[in-house]
């Protein structure tokens, strides 16, 4: 089978991890156009490219020279291209957020359906071998239900741009950055919220002049709670990258640095037929997994044999609107209602 024809649109800060999830899938795809309004950007991308593809500061200029897209740009300028990709008769696989407004989403799902075309958004969390494994056992009940669903995501993140510190370009602070892939993994594990809240502040990160560090608590349908931690101004981290499912039998930890699923109880004993032999299980190891490659050859097969994807912008929308109440909350000083946002579950 060809090679899907791949346009890359945006060569900024994440420049350098497209790069990698193109080598892991090199047999698959070309890069056939590198687009970046900074020439000089564009063209240290092309020329770690083994085929050295054509430079372009326009977008409009490249789009006859690939079948699909992976869009990079600042948030708020991710509507505008990626419909105009998607009239162009071209695939796109969006970075996340999807968008800075609901009615931006709203234009880019229309122009996908009219188009006939895939619109996959880059949540590539949900690709990870790990955090597979952990959404199969939630789901599965393999250690009974859960009820606390927790995730710390703690890093240092200066301002290299600045669009990324005004919550005008960036479409809010923190959480709506990075923390939208959190959100969009509690619902992915835990199913439709009904009320949460969320403190933001950018004490210890001036440069962000909405949050640079976010504190959101969720409760779900079922009764059970969400908890996300997440930070830019980390100089220091214990939990680095942490993910805890605390079920009735037990704790599910994901140390995402350590490349480890581990089950911790306290009587092993009392857990018949599960692969549980002592107060700490090793369940599963992916020490140098890239969810980014993982993502894209997902996008490939979607293409190829016209499945819908599994981070649709439908769900990704979803996730914004959380987002967008919880913000709304906190402006108002009051505790969020989740219901009603349109929810019919992510899968």
């Amino acid at each position: 089978m060809a090679k899907q024809r791949i346009i890359l649109i945006g060569c900024g800060i994440m420049a350098q991890q497209h790069i990698a999830r193109f080598e892991a899938v090199a047999d698959r795809v070309e890069i056939t156009a590198v687009v970046d309004v900074v020439r000089e950007r564009a063209q240290a991308v092309s020329d770690l490219l083994p085929n050295h593809p054509p430079v372009f500061t326009d977008y409009h200029d490249a789009l006859s020279c690939g079948d699909a897209v992976l869009q990079s740009l600042p948030h708020h300028l991710h509507a505008q291209c990626v419909i105009d990709c998607l009239d162009a008769g071209l695939h796109v696989l969006s970075e996340k957020p999807l968008a800075n407004t609901e009615e931006e989403c709203l234009a880019m799902i229309e122009a996908a359906k009219r188009n006939r075309r895939i619109l996959m958004v880059a949540y590539c969390m949900r690709y990870h071998p790990l955090l597979r494994e952990m959404h199969r056992l939630i789901k599965e009940e393999t250690f009974g239900k859960c009820f606390q669903f927790s995730i710390w995501t703690e890093q240092l993140t200066m301002l290299r741009s600045e669009w990324l510190g005004s919550r005008k370009t960036l479409g809010g602070g923190q959480l709506f950055s990075h923390g939208c892939h959190y959100i969009d993994l509690m619902l992915w594990m835990m199913g439709n919220p009904v009320r949460g809240a969320h403190f933001g502040t950018n004490l210890g990160t001036p440069w962000m002049d909405r949050e640079g560090t976010s504190n959101v608590c969720l409760q779900f349908e079922s009764g059970a709670l969400g908890y996300h931690f997440g930070t830019w101004g980390a100089r220091g981290t214990k939990m680095g990258y942490d993910f805890q499912a605390h079920c009735e039998q037990g704790l599910i930890q994901l140390d995402f640095y350590g490349g480890k699923l581990i089950f911790r109880c306290k009587d092993p004993e009392h857990i018949p037929g599960k692969p549980v032999t002592s107060q700490e299980t090793l369940l599963m190891e992916a020490i140098k997994a890239k969810p980014t490659a993982e993502e894209m050859a997902h996008f490939i097969d979607c293409i190829e044999n016209g499945r819908t994807p599994e981070t649709t912008p439908e769900e990704s929308l979803q996730g914004l609107r959380v987002i967008w109440r919880l913000y709304e909350a906190e402006d108002a000083g009051k505790l969020a209602d989740l219901r009603g946002l349109g929810f019919d579950g992510i899968k």
